[in-house]
């Protein structure tokens, strides 16, 4: 559970930081802060948090994914000998879990907010937990 957890810190960070979510979309909605970027529908109370299995058996399968490209990823961002190159790498990474989370059949936001709720509250822990 404890590499669960890590891994989903690092997967959020990844994605909310990344230049890809960014792209996504131009217009301004209640999941971009005013200046545009991302922020946690979840962690600022505009997104549900109460989720169905069906929903929750996607979040397990896409972050099988995103672990998978985090293992791969992460050396070869700590070993990069320049930080263009490291950006490009996280970059990469981020293209690649995005395409893992969309392919599981979620949204970003919805990933994002699964995840938040899985390290905020327990029974939404315990429910991915019995899933996996």
């Amino acid at each position: 559970m404890n590499k669960l957890f890590t891994s989903l810190a690092v997967s959020v960070a990844l994605l909310a930081a990344g230049p890809a979510l960014a792209q996504q979309s131009q217009q301004q909605g209640p999941a971009q802060t005013e200046k545009g970027g991302y922020s946690n529908p979840a962690a600022s109370g505009t997104q549900k948090t109460t989720y169905n299995d069906a929903e929750l058996k996607k979040f397990v399968k896409a972050q099988s994914g995103i672990n998978d490209i985090r293992d791969e990823y992460m050396k070869k961002i700590e070993n990069a000998d320049s930080q263009e190159k490291a950006q490009k790498l996280q970059m990469d990474a981020n293209d690649k879990m995005v395409t893992v989370i969309e392919d599981s059949g979620l949204d970003i936001p919805t990933y994002n907010a699964i995840a938040t709720a899985y390290n905020s509250e327990p029974s939404v822990r315990n429910r991915v937990d019995a899933l996996m």
